[in-house]
């Protein structure tokens, strides 16, 4: 009101009201017109955000979207610009948050377990050296079960094999194996290492036997402690994120979407900690380094 209708012997009063001083009343009148172009810039980088975001679900953070920005639209924008702009326009990322509930199986005295050979060296820098695996459960339709059983490699964390079952018997980790053994690309480090938690296939005396035939060494995780194979607890976490595994009405439906995700998630998902790469493109250069 003071601004349209002028009132100049008035603005101290208002002034007082507002609890301002003059001064800073008339620099907040002189910065008018570059709060307008900050406005009309950030409204424009929402825009550009706002498409990211859109594409992925709202399931993004700023890395991501800086990533994303920069190598598909080839826009460079400060990660902290786009959190702010993020937080302004009320963009949440839909955070993921652990389930407390995994599947218990019974060993028997014949279960061995390893012990934790990798120590939490999961980037050892050399692609095909550390292998780490594990088995996610899978909730579709309403309330049907799969589980998903993958091996990552430590250095590029590309998935290098995976295989959806509707059963948890030793199958499940024996395709896996067989599925990485396959792949045209994939040459074992002579020091590969495959690590485990310590979950009643890996303890299997079948199983390790086929580990050490392929010419593999196996390390274990200490006994309920997650954080000795975080990375790939960390990938399951944000596969389910996702993937909205409830809209799927059959296991060949979970298939295809586990399908398309992998093909995203290896060679289009850029990482901070890869230098900004795709798994895939990080493999070559780390060969190519």
């Amino acid at each position: 009101m003071v601004r349209t209708h002028g009132f100049p012997h008035l603005i101290q009063y208002f002034c007082e009201l507002a609890n301002v001083s003059r001064s800073g009343y008339y620099n907040w009148l002189k910065a008018e017109n570059t709060r307008q172009k900050r406005e009309r810039k950030d409204e424009a980088d929402y825009e550009i955000i706002k498409k990211v975001y859109d594409q992925r679900h709202g399931k993004v953070g700023a890395l991501q979207i800086k990533m994303m920005v920069e190598n598909d639209e080839h826009i460079v924008m400060n990660h902290k610009r786009i959190r702010r702009i993020m937080k302004k326009y009320n963009l949440m990322c839909k955070i993921r948050r652990a389930n407390p509930y995994k599947q218990i199986a019974q060993a028997t005295q014949e279960h061995k377990t390893c012990e934790n050979k990798l120590e939490r060296q999961f980037d050892q820098q050399e692609p095909h050296r550390v292998l780490l695996t594990d088995i996610t459960y899978i909730y579709y339709a309403k309330g049907q079960k799969a589980y998903l059983s993958a091996i990552k490699d430590g250095a590029t964390r590309e998935i290098l094999a995976y295989y959806l079952s509707t059963s948890l018997k030793m199958d499940i980790v024996y395709t896996t194996l067989d599925k990485l053994m396959e792949r045209e690309d994939f040459l074992p480090h002579p020091e590969c290492l495959i690590h485990s938690d310590q979950g009643v296939h890996y303890t299997h005396p079948d199983f390790q036997k086929k580990v050490r035939d392929l010419g593999l060494d196996q390390s274990m995780s200490r006994r309920g402690n997650c954080w000795d194979n975080a990375p790939m607890e960390s990938f399951f976490g944000h596969m389910k994120d996702g993937i909205d595994f409830k809209a799927c009405s059959s296991i060949f439906e979970v298939k295809q979407a586990i399908e398309a995700y992998m093909e995203y998630y290896n060679n289009h998902r850029y990482q901070w900690s890869l230098q900004k790469m795709t798994p895939a493109q990080y493999r070559g250069h780390l060969i190519a380094a």
